[in-house]
Parts: structure tokens; C-alpha cells; sequence
């Protein structure tokens, strides 16, 4: 590399400047890149045209203006719970609950959204703050009990998941008497309706697709997040409490308190992209609403490096992977579970992101660049 550096001209050492300050970025670009590299290999195997099957997987998220709403729309809840998993992660929490967090919200949100009537204008702010509140109760209880007793944020976080999914499928299937459920719906697996004073306002686009005011509230929240994160005091307590629990609680900070509050607002973005779901895109609740939602929205965070404005494009980027999944199913016959790999092979190059280095021969990560997840068992 030195020596392509002298032949044209580049100091090795503004080259490796370059590299190092850029390599944040592009690290994950290169992960993705190689991602898709190793399963163009893994479709070659199976005997399909991985061009045609890359084609059809661009065209069915970007192709059109139908298929880049369904992709914003589609990536909308993973941007905005990848910023509850960041938050999180920023606070040295693990939150692997935002599934739970999710339908917490969105109960939340459908009892507002179906039981209260009043004008739009305060219909739906009193949803999408029912959703807020709902999902940062959920995940306050894992904080209380992680400042409180030491009890691990990753355990308490998935038996809630569980706890939510299954107190969900039971308000929406129980019949005497019909708690959530429609009684008007005779497969009783969904709620009942929103009402129109409560539903998100939106361009139709195509037959189907609304791009509703959840997308630009989304962006919103990206920049709120970044700004509680990096601009406020509580947003350096969370990070230093993260960092350095220890050097927090010399420095005066309340390490238990800033867990909750971590946690509870880590929760109330998940629970208000719950309610958007609920509110913009689907009108009613079902118990598989959010099947696999929560643990995709950690790979996203990941993905970004726990960054709330990257999470914006990690978070286009997995949308358009599931929405164009189908018309690279049909133009190159393949399975869609293909997709799973290639988002697998994604988060193992930036998780194992010294695997990228070393193919591309970037510089070694320094000690303190990798994201942080968890302070450890009972820390």
C-alpha cells in the first residue's frame, strides 16, 4: 500500500490519515460491500443468476417510486427503534427488549386509538404519547431492576418480550369479554380499528402505500436523540455511566438514576414506533405485528456503530433488503431466506470489523473505537 502511496504521488502518511479518519464510515460500507460479494458466492453455489437476483433486490427497494416509499415506509420502525437500541448502547445497556417495548407502545396506543374520541388534532399526539409512555414503562422495569438489584438488562429484557407478545395475543383473543379484540373479525387475531381521528395523515403512493407523518417524525427523532446524546448534560451522564460507571459516581453522577432514565427513554422510542405502526400503517393490532422487529432493529444499531444519523441510512439499508427480498425471490428464484443470509454475513463483518481491515488493509481499530454494549453481568 506504501508503495502505490509513493507512486502516485500520496504520503503514506496523509494516506493512512485518510484512512483513519474516515474509517468509521467505511468500515460498514466495506462490510456491506463484502456481505454482498460473499452471497453473490453462496447464489452461484445454488446453481441462480446472483446478477438477476441483485437486479431484482435493487429494483424492488429503489426501482420505482412505489418501491422506494414501501422501502421508507418498511424502514421507518427500524430506524426508530435502532435509536432505542443506540441510546441504549451509548449508556452501556444492552436493550434486547425493544420488541416487547414495541407492542407495550402499541397497546398503549390502541386503547387511545380505538376507546377515546376527540378531534384529529388531539387525537393523534394523545396516541403516539400513549404509545411513548406505554413503552417506557416496559423497559423502565428492566432499569429499575437492573440499578436496583443487579439483575442483568439482556435476561429481564427478553423474558418482557416474551411477557409483552404473550399479554398482547390475550387482550386481542379474549372473548369474555372482548378486551381489545374486534368482535366484528372472526379469526379474532387482530384488534380493533383505529379510529380515522387517529390515523396518521399521508400521501398515497401507488395502490397501497402511504407515506405517513411517522417518516418525517422519525428523522425528528434522529436528531433529538443526537442532540439528548451529545448535547445535554443528561446525555453525558448516560455516556460517561457507560464508559466508566465508576468514574461517573466520582464525578457525582447518579449511576442507578441514569439506568432508568436510559432505559426509559430507550423505551419510549420503541414504544412510538409502535404507534406509528399501529396508527399509520396498519390500523389495527395483531399479535405477530412486530415478529422479529426488536432483535432486527439491534443488527441496525450495529450496523450504524450505535451513531443516531447513521442509523437513518442502516436503517434504509435494512428495509430495502425485506422489501426488495420479493422481486429477487420471483426474478431469480430463490429462496427469500437468502436475504437473512446476506444480513447475517452484514452483521458478522461489522461486528468482526478487523476481518474488514484486514482484506482491505485499513488501519487496526484503537482501543476504545469499538461500540459499546454492556458494563457486564450484574456491573
Amino acid at each position: 500500500m506504501a508503495q502505490a502511496a509513493t507512486e502516485t504521488g500520496i504520503r503514506p502518511s496523509a494516506l493512512r490519515q485518510f484512512w483513519e479518519r474516515w474509517s468509521g464510515i467505511l468500515v460498514p460500507i466495506l462490510a456491506v460491500f463484502t456481505a454482498l460479494v460473499v452471497g453473490a458466492f453462496i447464489i452461484g453455489i445454488t446453481g441462480a443468476d446472483w446478477q438477476a437476483a441483485y437486479i431484482g433486490l435493487w429494483e424492488g427497494a429503489f426501482g420505482s417510486p412505489r418501491a422506494f416509499a414501501d422501502t421508507v415506509v418498511r424502514s421507518t420502525p427500524f430506524i426508530i427503534c435502532g435509536l432505542c437500541v443506540a441510546l441504549a448502547f451509548k449508556a452501556g445497556l444492552f436493550n434486547i427488549g425493544a420488541e416487547g417495548q414495541l407492542y407495550a407502545g402499541a397497546v398503549a396506543a390502541v386503547v387511545i386509538g380505538t376507546t377515546l374520541q376527540m378531534p384529529a388534532i388531539f387525537h393523534i399526539p394523545a396516541a403516539l404519547i400513549a404509545g411513548a409512555l406505554g413503552g417506557a414503562a416496559w423497559a423502565a422495569i428492566a432499569g429499575f431492576l437492573k440499578a436496583r438489584t443487579g439483575a442483568h438488562e439482556v435476561i429481564n429484557t427478553i423474558m418482557l418480550n416474551y411477557i409483552a407478545l404473550r399479554m398482547t395475543d390475550w387482550l386481542i383473543r379474549s372473548k369474555t369479554p372482548y378486551i381489545l379484540g374486534d368482535p366484528a373479525d372472526t379469526t379474532g387475531a387482530r384488534s380493533r380499528l383505529i379510529a380515522e381521528t387517529a390515523r396518521l395523515p399521508g400521501i398515497q403512493v401507488g395502490s397501497s402505500t402511504i407515506l405517513h407523518l411517522g417518516i418525517p417524525l422519525a428523522l425528528i427523532l434522529v436528531f433529538v436523540v443526537a442532540w439528548l446524546l451529545y448535547r445535554t448534560t443528561l446525555g453525558f451522564e448516560m455516556r460517561t455511566a457507560g464508559t466508566n460507571p465508576n468514574a461517573a459516581r466520582y464525578a457525582g453522577i447518579s449511576v442507578p438514576r441514569t439506568i432508568i432514565l436510559a432505559m426509559a427513554i430507550a423505551g419510549g422510542l420503541a414504544g412510538i414506533a409502535g404507534s406509528i405502526e399501529v396508527i399509520g400503517v396498519r390500523g389495527a393490532l395483531s399479535a405477530d405485528f412486530f415478529s422479529g422487529l426488536g432483535f432486527d432493529a439491534i443488527a441496525v444499531a450495529l450496523l450504524a456503530r450505535a451513531n443516531p444519523v447513521g442509523i437513518i441510512f442502516s436503517g434504509l439499508l435494512w428495509g430495502g433488503l425485506l422489501t426488495g427480498a420479493r422481486l429477487m425471490q420471483v426474478r431469480a428464484s430463490l429462496s427469500i431466506d437468502v436475504i437473512k443470509i446476506v444480513q447475517a454475513l452484514i452483521i458478522m463483518f461489522v461486528a468482526a470489523d478487523q476481518i474488514v481491515r484486514f482484506v482491505y488493509r485499513l488501519p487496526k481499530r484503537k482501543p476504545g473505537e469499538e461500540t459499546q454494549l454492556s458494563k457486564g453481568w450484574g456491573g
